[in-house]
C-alpha cells in the first residue's frame, strides 16, 4: 500500500475532526444565544462536503489495509463523534504504518 493512501486519510481526519468542533461552538452559538445562523449555516455544508471525502478517503484506506467491516464502520462513524476523529486516526496511522511500503530502495552494501 502507497504512503499517500494513509496521508490523505489522515489528513481528512484530522481536517474533519476540526470542522465538526467548529460546527458544535456555531450549533451552540446558533441555539444557545441566537446568533451566527448563517455561519452555522456555512459551516455545517463546508463540513458536509469534507465528510464525504473523508468518508472515500478512509474506505478506499480499509478497503487496502483489508480490515473487517466493524473496523471501517467505527472508522467512518467516526466522523461523526467530537474528539474521536483525533483517537482514532491516530490509533488506526499506528496500525495501518507498517503495511505502508517503503518507496525508496534498499541502500547497497559495498
Amino acid at each position: 500500500m502507497k504512503s499517500s493512501v494513509l496521508t490523505r486519510y489522515r489528513v481528512m481526519a484530522y481536517v474533519t475532526a476540526v470542522m465538526l468542533l467548529v460546527l458544535c461552538a456555531c450549533m451552540v452559538f446558533k441555539y444557545g444565544f441566537d446568533m451566527g445562523e448563517d455561519v452555522t449555516f456555512a459551516v455545517s455544508q463546508a463540513h458536509g462536503v469534507l465528510y464525504i471525502i473523508y468518508l472515500v478517503f478512509a474506505f478506499d484506506l480499509g478497503s487496502k489495509a483489508k480490515w473487517p467491516f466493524g473496523k471501517l464502520l467505527w472508522v467512518l462513524v467516526s466522523g461523526t463523534i467530537p474528539f474521536a476523529a483525533f483517537f482514532v486516526e491516530r490509533r488506526i496511522a499506528a496500525e495501518t504504518l507498517p503495511l505502508v511500503s517503503d518507496p525508496r530502495p534498499a541502500p547497497v552494501k559495498a
